[in-house]
């Protein structure tokens, strides 16, 4: 049975500011190379990963290889066998598709480097994977239904979900969402109907069109939940062009910047917040737990934490970006 373990955060949410040290005479001793190639580098998630990546390893002596594999396996798969040939320490992947990653990771496992996952896992057959670093999306998932049911009250009322299937970290959410949901549904008088799954390929445009087909194929609609900010800000774009703003709401996921300004400014209802500064750190210090011998947990799970506009209003981030 896997190893699982939950880290438990400080107060703050933002990314770390600290900038490591430059000086010279301090600095640790040269370790390797971290390769990591992410799912893209477009959505700031995962930038924030990939920078905090960079920054911890710079402080224990990594040289780091960032790339983005811009939601392309083939793209990915070809990363990782560069990563190999050039025989780095470890590599670091939130797999595009986690079936069709396969191959390469069993090519970076048979040449001896330890592979890591973060946020997007990969659970398949014959691979061995260090660790996974992650949020606990079930339990943000959860977390989201709990918002949604607090935001439609007693009335409850038909809600659509822009799903982002590739994605397991996506699927595990809207599995918390539902789990949740027909949990209130078995005692609720205002039952909340989940209509439809629609895909939002996790970005504003396509979340966009998915909120607009939403609103034209129910237009009693009452309740988006949107896997992540861009889809759940693609969606806000759509219902204030067709005039609904008002009248459904929305319940995003990830606590990136805009995301939280939304939040804020009544445009989305709450998010479960990731922290992927945290997931960074984490991926580091089991790359160099490991490189020691020490046993190192098969996942770690960090627990978001919903995010209303009260925590916005006192959000110092927020106010600090104010013109």
């Amino acid at each position: 049975m896997a190893c699982v373990i939950t880290l438990l955060l400080a107060s703050g949410c933002g990314p770390s500011s600290t900038t490591p040290s430059t000086d010279s005479a301090s600095a640790p001793a040269k370790q390797g190379t971290i390769g990591v190639s992410l799912l893209t580098l477009k959505n700031p998630f995962f930038k924030v990963i990939g920078d905090h990546i960079t920054e911890e390893g710079q402080k224990v002596g990594y040289d780091t290889i960032v790339l983005s594999a811009d939601e392309d396996v083939a793209k990915q798969s070809n990363q990782v066998k560069d990563f190999i040939v050039k025989k780095v320490s470890a590599i670091v992947l939130s797999p595009c598709e986690s079936k069709s990653i396969v191959p390469v990771i069993q090519e970076a496992n048979q040449a001896g480097i330890p592979v890591i996952t973060v946020d997007i896992p990969c659970n398949e057959p014959g691979v061995e994977i260090l660790t996974q670093v992650a949020t606990d999306n079930f339990g943000g998932g959860r977390e989201a239904a709990k918002a949604m049911i607090e935001a439609l009250g007693e009335a409850g009322g038909k809600v659509a979900v822009l799903h982002y299937k590739q994605a397991e970290s996506c699927r595990l959410r809207v599995e918390g969402f539902r789990s949740i949901i027909d949990q209130y549904n078995l005692a609720a008088e205002g039952k909340i109907d989940i209509a439809m799954e629609l895909e939002s390929g996790a970005a504003k445009d396509l979340g966009y069109k998915a909120a607009e087909d939403a609103i034209q194929a129910t237009p009693e609609l009452r309740g988006i939940f949107a896997i992540n900010d861009p889809a759940a800000l693609g969606a806000r774009a759509a219902l204030e062009k067709a005039g609904k703003a008002d009248q459904i709401i929305i319940v995003g996921f990830d606590g990136q910047p805009e995301g939280k300004q939304a939040i804020k400014d009544g445009k989305i209802f709450a998010d479960p917040i990731q922290f992927p500064d945290r997931m960074g750190i984490e991926v580091v210090r089991s790359i160099v737990a490991h490189s020691k011998g020490e046993e190192v947990p098969a996942e770690q799970l960090i627990p978001p934490r919903l995010y209303r506009q009260a925590d916005a209003m006192n959000d110092p981030s927020l106010q600090a970006s104010q013109p």
